[in-house]
């Protein structure tokens, strides 16, 4: 008989363990689980096995490769999609051959008696036998009902609680005679549940059932995971224990010799330990698997969990009922309630406290002194603050799900008098939209009246916000132009600017420490719908009031906008058929797949704006980015300009609006500076915690990005404000695109990322320095070191992922090449020291 194991599984309900291996693979005393599984098989004589793959099959390959080295002969079988169950084992048929085979899943536990089923198929010659099993809670598996002579006469598979009519389970364990392979088609989906089993039973093939006595355990989600580690330390399972076996007054320990064990380690009930372990002194270990390449730290008290290989717990740590995957730190005196799930590649910083049931998913890296109290998925890392300048970003329904929305709301709600009035707006998406209703939920339980703006741009908003004395906050949900599986939510001052970082800090502590403020029924606050039109007439005839659309119409100017599929449709069109301004509108309506490309979404804006703008001869090109704060500018010959072309373009414009009076400009530190402005005083710094008192200083306020604020409107991003400007200056002065960037000399300028550990961050900032003590420099925001005039380079820190932003300016791409691969080596030389 030869045996056909089931390993294609995506394992999606025990994630994240199941992140970098098939379920099958997962270690249950520090063997893969289906090893176990064919082991017991090849103890009753099988020696021939077919793994039927599919999710990740080359783990599965590499680890068994032939099955020389277990005994057995293993050939494999991957799918090239998915066929179901018995269409997986139909494309096994040839490997199968003409004798009866046995159909096991990888992805089980279990100590029955096979010989036992095989001598029933015998006696009964039996076509088809199914493995039957009692259950306490039968509706994940398939219920079945047998007569006296063991014939299955009912079957339904998954039931509810109404449909369950035995607590008698089908196992996934078969054998089944070759000719049955012939009732399953070739190349479809089809399953033995719910294709095959009713399909012999309407040709008149009797189903044999043999109840098999023993332990079985489906190991579908992080809970049972848990629970087999805990039947098998107890004894209800017969599995064999690895490693030599050692006594001790209150447990057992089976050890590898090549590990060490301090002597005072305390041992109470089973604890399994595998190759090049060290468990330092006074540790206490109750009913623990640990496997190869692991380290314990001093005085640990770890009771009913699960560690796989290459881990470093420091001392003083505290878990119960958790399992920790592959490659992972654990600070010192970190605290784990019951229940912790922590994949693989993380780090936990030292006096960390997780909460009950927690899991965390792979990459995180989590800042000493935290506190965890929810699921950490998706991202790459957890901070103890979970503002980013004022927004909170995370993955739609995952991270930024509907009670962190919620809880969000009450703890910024609290901070707020009770009675006072918000004004909300959102994007399209229908992820920020569902945000943003339970994030208003949580407000008006705090006694928050709510003005909804509905879908706006956040220019609008902000707008309002700043011109209406009843408001004092405002909130913003919007899908991220990047990574559109994630959404973000800012939060906004009485002055319509992102909320600083003090505020933040509140709203953090309130959050963490769940002090929110529930008021009575009677004060709960109202939310009153606008449908956002009368505040975007306002915010429109104000644009209209600030820009001279008399010139631009006299010059008979002639523009080609893409909006990109986002909020500005609406606003645009109405500003621009009001001033009367030829033009031609592009994709002004919302397209939910084209948003979820937005880097094939910009290549088509760039491509169709140039082509139009070249063809028709019109005057200039502007795509305005989905949120409209962000544009990019086409020239009247169709050539697209970069990021730092538009920024010089624009300056160029302030430039000779200044001729008779100077105008201030605020830049980011790393903003390029190799191009000099008569009538400009340009400050750099940056760009946070700002008040309008502050900004009131500029005349613009710019980025490197295509972000652009004119302050005599408002203090703010704008794009569409900011293109109607640069249309005015543009008709003022009689120029046009391609002049204002024609005396641009080239030169090079770029930002780079470079990995950096966040224990390593302040060593650079410390070799920047001492490295800048003989050359002009600065550190006012990182370290900018200038190589001579013109070439320099700026490195600050990344405040929340690991790695260095590096930005580089030099007078042509030779000397900025060089000044790259210089830093770089620096850097990594820097790391070793």
């Amino acid at each position: 008989m030869k045996a056909v194991v089931m390993a294609g599984g995506f394992g999606t309900r025990i994630q994240p363990l199941t992140n970098s291996r098939p379920k099958p693979m997962l270690p249950i005393i520090n063997k893969p689980m289906m090893e176990h599984t064919m082991m017991m098989l090849k103890d009753f004589g099988i020696t021939e096995f077919i793994i039927l793959l599919y999710f990740k099959p080359e783990i599965i390959q590499d680890y068994f490769k032939d099955g020389s080295d277990f005994g057995i002969q293993i050939s494999y079988v991957v799918p090239d999609k998915d066929y179901g169950t018995a269409g997986a084992v139909k494309l096994a048929q040839n490997a199968i051959g003409d004798e009866n085979f046995i159909i096991i899943s990888g992805d089980l536990v279990t100590d029955f008696n096979f010989g036992e089923l095989f001598d029933f198929h015998t006696k009964q010659k039996s076509k088809l036998s199914i493995g039957l099993t009692c259950v306490e809670n039968p509706l994940a598996f398939g219920v079945v009902i047998a007569n006296e002579d063991h014939v299955i006469e009912k079957f339904l598979e998954k039931p509810s609680w109404g449909e369950v009519f035995s607590d008698t389970i089908n196992t996934g364990i078969y054998i089944i005679e070759p000719e049955i392979l012939d009732y399953i088609p070739k190349e479809e989906n089809f399953d033995f549940a719910k294709d095959l089993f009713p399909k012999l039973m309407e040709n008149d093939v009797d189903l044999m059932a043999y109840n098999l006595k023993g332990y079985w355990r489906d190991v579908g989600n992080p809970q049972s995971y848990r629970e087999v580690h805990e039947d098998i330390l107890s004894a209800q399972v017969k599995v064999a224990m690895p490693g030599k076996k050692e006594k001790y007054p209150e447990g057992v320990l089976y050890s590898d010799s090549q590990s060490q064990i301090a002597k005072s380690v305390e041992i109470l009930g089973t604890v399994v330990i595998g190759k090049n372990v060290t468990v330092k002194k006074n540790v206490k270990l109750k009913d623990v698997v640990i496997g190869d390449n692991v380290t314990i730290g001093e005085s640990c008290k770890i009771r009913n969990s699960v560690f796989w290989e290459n881990i470093d717990v420091q001392k003083g740590v505290v878990l119960d009922n958790s399992v920790i995957c592959n490659h992972n730190f654990i600070g010192k005196n970190v605290t784990a309630n019951a229940g912790l799930i922590l994949a693989e590649n993380c780090e936990i910083g030292e006096l960390t406290r997780i909460e009950k049931d927690v899991t965390i998913w792979p990459d995180k890296k989590i800042e000493p002194a935290s506190i965890i109290t929810n699921n950490l998925i998706l991202g790459n890392k957890y901070k103890n603050s979970i503002f980013e300048d004022g927004s909170v970003y995370g993955k739609s329904n995952i991270e930024l799900s509907c009670e962190m929305a919620t809880k969000l709301a009450e703890a910024f709600g609290a901070q707020l008098p009770v009675g006072s009035k918000v004004v909300a707006g959102r994007d399209h998406d229908k992820n920020s939209r569902m945000i943003k209703r339970a994030f208003l939920g949580g407000l008006v339980s705090s006694g928050i009246d709510i003005l909804d703006m509905k879908d706006v741009p956040p220019s609008a908003l902000r707008y309002t916000l700043a011109n209406d004395a009843s408001l004092i906050a405002g909130v913003h949900f919007k899908r991220c132009l990047l990574d559109t599986a994630s959404s973000e939510i800012t939060l906004f001052n009485e002055e319509s600017m992102r909320i600083h970082s003090d505020s933040a800090k509140a709203v953090e502590k309130a959050f963490f420490t769940e002090k929110f403020r529930r008021v009575e029924f009677t004060r709960i606050g109202r939310i009153y719908d606008s449908e956002h039109h009368l505040e975007c007439f306002n915010y429109q005839n104000s644009i209209i009031g600030h820009i001279d659309h008399k010139i631009v119409k006299q010059e008979n100017f002639k523009v080609v906008f893409d909006l990109m599929h986002g909020v500005a449709g609406d606003v645009l069109t109405k500003i621009i058929n009001k001033i009367s301004i030829e033009n031609i509108m592009l994709s002004s309506y919302y397209d939910e797949i084209k948003l979820a490309n937005i880097s094939a979404l910009e290549d088509e804006a760039f491509s169709n704006v140039s082509k139009i703008v070249k063809c028709l001869e019109y005057d200039i090109g502007v795509i305005i980015y989905p949120n409209a704060q962000q544009l990019t500018l086409v020239t009247e010959e169709g050539v697209l300009l970069n990021k730092v072309e538009s920024l010089y373009a624009v300056l160029e414009l302030l430039n000779l609006d200044a001729m008779n009076e100077k105008k201030k400009v605020f830049l980011p530190t790393w903003a390029p500076d190799i191009r000099y402005f008569k009538n400009l005083i340009i400050h750099r710094g940056k760009y946070t915690d700002f008040t309008v008192e502050q900004l009131k200083e500029y005349d613009l306020i710019a980025t490197v990005d295509g972000n652009f604020a004119f302050t005599e409107f408002a203090y703010t991003r704008d794009a569409l404000y900011s293109c109607l400007k640069i249309m005015e200056l543009l008709s003022t002065y009689k120029v046009n695109l391609s002049q204002l960037v024609s005396s641009l000399e080239e030169f090079y300028y770029k930002e780079f990322k470079v990995d950096c550990p966040q224990k390593l961050k302040g060593k650079m900032m410390r070799k920047f320095l001492k490295y800048a003590q003989n050359k002009k420099s600065c550190s006012r925001v990182g370290v900018k070191i200038w190589e001579d005039k013109n070439d320099w380079i700026l490195m600050i820190p990344d405040q929340y992922s690991e790695h260095l932003n590096l930005y580089i300016q030099a007078i042509d791409i030779q000397h900025g090449e060089k000044l790259y691969k210089e830093y770089l080596d620096k850097i990594a030389l820097w790391s070793q020291e």
